[in-house]
């Protein structure tokens, strides 16, 4: 990537739910575990540093709404700033999270970039497009494709006004495996304007083709931008197993970044967040290892003599 590179480090929890024992999860510990493993200097980076979440409330869940709700709603306008401020002079912006309700905040920061509407690439095993009512947790992560496009009456579904922070006729659903476990908003997804390419079209159609398919519904003329969100349970949980919902199936790293390239190539791209990759389920660290070599592969720029 020719572009200049801007790191945020989103060390959030409060948008999955705690272990049965009530121990926050430890996803919030991904940040700091990526750079260890030399992410910045082998990007190229600029670092601008972590936005410390508030603390986890919910721990019974409420009824009717998110986990957490108000504490993401004010997370998500701070961590929205930062974000902004690394991609507001041309730089591409790198989330690391964290839960996956921090797209939440990246939209923001795109829509703000973008002085308008954007689109939106969920990459993820997992459709999190259920309802309060339909989730099994009630955790924001598991109703964030939903939030983003407004599905729910929720203050995160109006962090950008009365219109949602995306549109739904610009969003592509990339990798969802989750056929069997109707927990996610499966039926309202079928009946929306959402693009979907499931886990079985990445194993069988052509990467260029399912790329260009998903550039045209995320970046039409008319579009000031769109954002990339990779949740890591997207891959095989044979090479990625630090993630607390594996899926059977899923590309490799090597497929994804394959699939991912031209997204990130094109010039409207904003940013990408990866998210749900939890350091207490990898503790020689190797799923960290493969998270940043798949980023420096994707995103590194080449080196010039």
């Amino acid at each position: 990537m020719a572009r200049a590179i801007g790191v945020v480090g989103a060390p959030s929890s409060i948008g999955v739910r705690p272990y049965d024992d009530g121990m926050v999860r430890h996803v919030n510990r991904a940040p700091d575990v990526l750079r260890e493993r030399g992410l910045i200097a082998r990007l190229r980076a600029e670092d601008f540093g972590d936005v410390v979440p508030p603390p986890y409330r919910d721990f019974v869940r409420p009824r009717n709404r998110p986990r957490n709700e108000r504490q993401l709603v004010a997370y998500s306008k701070t961590l929205g700033a930062r974000v902004y401020g690394a991609i507001a002079h041309g730089r591409f912006g790198i989330v690391l999270g964290g839960d996956c309700s921090v797209v939440l905040a990246c939209l923001l920061a795109a829509r703000h970039k973008a002085a308008g509407a954007v689109g939106l690439v969920y990459v993820d095993a997992h459709a999190d497009f259920a309802s309060p009512e339909e989730s099994r947790t009630g955790s924001a992560g598991s109703m964030s494709l939903s939030l983003a496009t407004g599905r729910i009456p929720s203050p995160l579904a109006r962090l950008a006004g009365r219109t949602p922070l995306v549109d739904a006729h610009r969003v592509a659903l990339i990798g969802r495996r989750d056929m069997a476990k109707d927990l996610y908003g499966h039926a309202a997804l079928a009946k929306s304007a959402i693009l979907e390419l499931p886990g079985s079209q990445l194993l069988t159609d052509d990467s260029g083709e399912l790329a260009a398919a998903t550039l045209d519904r995320v970046a039409p003329s008319d579009a000031g931008g769109f954002w990339i969100q990779v949740d890591a349970d997207v891959l095989n949980p044979s090479v990625m197993a630090a993630v607390d919902s594996p899926e059977p199936g899923g590309p490799t790293p090597h497929e994804l970044v394959t699939l991912l390239t031209p997204l990130v190539r094109h010039p409207r791209a904003l940013g990408l967040s990866l998210t749900v990759y939890d350091p207490a389920l990898d503790p020689d660290r190797s799923c960290a290892r493969r998270l940043v070599n798949m980023l420096e592969a994707l995103l590194a720029p080449p080196i010039t003599h």
